[in-house]
């Protein structure tokens, strides 16, 4: 297929590996539905779980003539990868397998994907695709500290700088002193990791006296693997004048880069060639349209490794429907700032940490560290949110504590209605992570 030529506004060509983000709507669904009938034969012939799945609902290949058949066909979890580990789920035999990722096992039997020499290919394109769309080239040094291993993240941001022509520095995790270092004695432009952990870095880029626009090359971030709020993008910038892009992906569909959000910032485009998109109802499971918020679902439709077909993700979100004025074609939805099962129920409140986040950040003397913290009586449940001050807010003038105390409260009751109590404490006291953060703590009764 030959592709128009397409340009950004500035005039300049957009790059090469870009090209499929702009393929006609019409086009772009008949090669969906093309990768969906041959993903779900695969899958039907060499998953014995999947195949006996639709056994059981009268489902075969065949039935599959239109993308809305999917709905036809049956839903994977998470419990399934564990449940079938460590490879069940597979479809490729071992000759055909280049690698293997899983995710951390602290539950119980961690979840273990396949992928060939394909599928990694089709996950470093979608990487590659995210840093093109943020502005990324072979002229920007890329500090990869997330986690490497069996952990998606390193390795899929490494392999997609390398693709764009970077230099990569793969620093990991931890360490935190050095990669501050690192990042001024290479003229760092770019850091890829979880937000909270790019929040340590701020701390101890503070407790250096570097200051980002002063010392440092920095002008991205891209931050993904954890949900983080608008308000915490915005606190970002404003602290470090980079600009924080999200992307996101999951150890089950392709790891970081199956979604990104472009300069306008209308959500999250996903690169639906390889990943197709729905929103369900969580509750009855039935497929919702573009414009509603519901749990994400994906089924990858040109992998072969470990084929997920109608996987749910508990990612809440919708997906949107006006275009984007970038010209891509591919869909929207709207960012990740809640996980139905990170929900919380207190007082029988539904509250999601990310709502108490956006609260918080809406008082300009709290830094963005907190803890809820939860626990119980005989008769009722303990709300409290730890919340550190900023370095120059915080004081021994008891009357100055208790206003912005009760500042914060109000923020936060305003979003959940609640009313937690808030306990301020100092600048460093609250745990930091080299990874994604632990925000809840709850101690409360099992069986509650």
């Amino acid at each position: 297929m030959v592709y128009p030529s397409l340009s950004f506004d500035n005039g300049s060509p957009i790059h090469p590996v870009s090209a499929m983000d702009y393929l006609p709507v019409e086009s772009l669904r008949a090669l969906q539905l093309h990768r969906l009938k041959a993903t779900v034969l695969y899958a039907y012939e060499r998953v014995p779980l999947f195949r006996r799945r639709c056994e059981e609902l009268g489902v075969e290949p065949r039935h599959i003539k239109t993308l809305s058949d999917i709905r036809l066909l049956p839903f994977s979890k998470k419990i399934d990868l564990r449940d079938e580990y460590p490879l069940g789920l597979n479809g490729a035999s071992m000759l055909e397998t280049a690698r293997f990722h899983c995710s951390s096992g602290t539950t119980g039997k961690p979840i273990c994907i396949t992928n060939t020499p394909d599928d990694i290919a089709v996950w470093q394109n979608g990487a590659m695709r995210c840093l093109a769309m943020y502005g990324i080239n072979a002229s920007d040094v890329l500090q990869v500290s997330y986690g490497y291993g069996l952990f998606t993240g390193g390795l899929g941001l490494h392999y997609g700088g390398e693709g764009m022509g970077c230099a990569v520095l793969p620093t990991s995790g931890g360490n935190t002193e050095r990669q501050v270092m690192l990042m001024r004695d290479l003229g760092v432009t770019a850091i890829a990791c979880t937000p909270s952990y790019f929040l340590r870095i701020m701390d101890e880029a503070r407790k250096q006296g570097v200051d980002f626009r002063r010392d440092t090359k920095l002008r991205h971030g891209i931050f993904g693997a954890e949900p983080w709020t608008v308000e915490m993008r915005d606190n970002i910038e404003r602290e470090t004048g980079i600009v924080a892009h999200d992307i996101y992906g999951l150890t089950e569909i392709a790891g970081p880069g199956v979604a990104g959000d472009c300069e306008f910032r209308t959500g999250l485009h996903i690169w639906e060639d390889h990943f197709y998109p729905e929103i369900i109802d969580p509750e009855t499971l039935e497929p919702l349209p573009d414009g509603e918020v519901g749990e994400l679902v994906f089924t990858t439709i040109s992998r072969r490794g470990t084929p997920m077909i109608r996987y749910r993700t508990r990612d809440l979100t919708r997906l949107r429907t006006e275009k984007c004025p970038c010209g891509r074609t591919m869909r929207v939805m709207d960012r990740i700032s809640a996980r139905s099962d990170d929900m919380l129920i207190i007082h029988g409140v539904n509250v999601f940490p990310g709502q108490i986040e956006a609260g918080l950040l809406r008082v300009p003397s709290v830094a963005p560290h907190y803890q809820i913290v939860l626990s119980s009586t005989d008769t009722l449940d303990l709300f409290e949110i730890k919340v550190e001050v900023t370095q120059e807010a915080f004081t021994d003038n008891v009357g100055a504590m208790e206003n912005l105390r009760r500042k914060v409260l109000e923020a936060v009751k305003s979003i959940i209605g609640l009313t937690p109590r808030i306990t301020l404490v100092g600048p460093g006291t609250l745990p930091r992570s080299e990874g994604k953060i632990k925000r809840v703590i709850d101690n409360r009764r099992k069986g509650q």
